[in-house]
């Protein structure tokens, strides 16, 4: 009988051991499996097609860190499981009176009164980040581009900034018709910037006194 109780006990403590050593491998193999793939939106809205040819600077800045998948779409165009399946959103917009355009304005109404973003706070801790174009060198595009991080800090979204202080521009007439090499590659930055970012925070960062 003792015989009996002690083989029982090996076996009993064998499966213990393999089991916590599942455990311990499985725990071990989900960073890596978080950290597959990223998917950053770039959305805009573009009349004479300067803000379109910025966002997809932006795009290939967000393309070039491995891993990243990027959907580039005007903001009409955008669906609620595309806004919520993204862990970045970019929105770019022309300046309309020193201001986001309308077109840009009803996207983020939508994110409530189509998509019902609110109160599961839906976008909470993405990244967002602007990017504007407009006519004149100060027309409003550091304002338009505050208007747009202040909707998406309104929704709890982690936003930052490259190619300038706020986001990227491009002057689009006068001296600067169009967009130039360098406006280019201030939009890159961003996306760039904003994919790193995003990549950080969806590998999971530890904060202090936290396993």
């Amino acid at each position: 009988m003792q015989i009996f109780r002690g083989n029982t006990l090996r076996v009993a403590l064998a499966v213990l051991v393999w089991w916590c050593g599942c455990v311990q491998v499985s725990a071990q193999a989900q960073p890596s499996q978080v950290s597959d793939s990223l998917q950053v939106l770039v959305t805009y809205h573009s009349l004479s097609g300067h803000t379109a040819e910025m966002a997809r600077s932006v795009k290939k800045g967000a393309e070039s860190i491995p891993g990243t998948i990027v959907l580039l779409k005007t903001v009409g165009q955008v669906t609620a499981d595309e806004l919520f399946g993204s862990d970045a959103v970019i929105v770019g917009s022309p300046v309309y009176w020193s201001n986001m355009s309308g077109e840009v304005k009803a996207f983020f109404d939508r994110w409530q009164f189509e998509f019902g973003v609110f109160p599961e706070w839906k976008m909470r801790n993405k990244v967002g980040a602007a990017f504007a174009t407009g006519g004149q060198i100060s027309s409003g595009k550091e304002l338009t581009m505050l208007t747009i991080l202040a909707a998406m800090l309104g929704n709890k979204m982690i936003v930052v900034s490259d190619g300038g202080a706020f986001g990227a521009s491009a002057t689009t007439e006068g001296d600067s018709p169009g967009i130039n090499d360098a406006e280019r590659a201030d939009a890159s930055a961003l996306g760039k910037r904003v994919a790193e970012v995003a990549w950080m925070i969806k590998r999971g960062q530890a904060l202090p006194g936290q396993s």
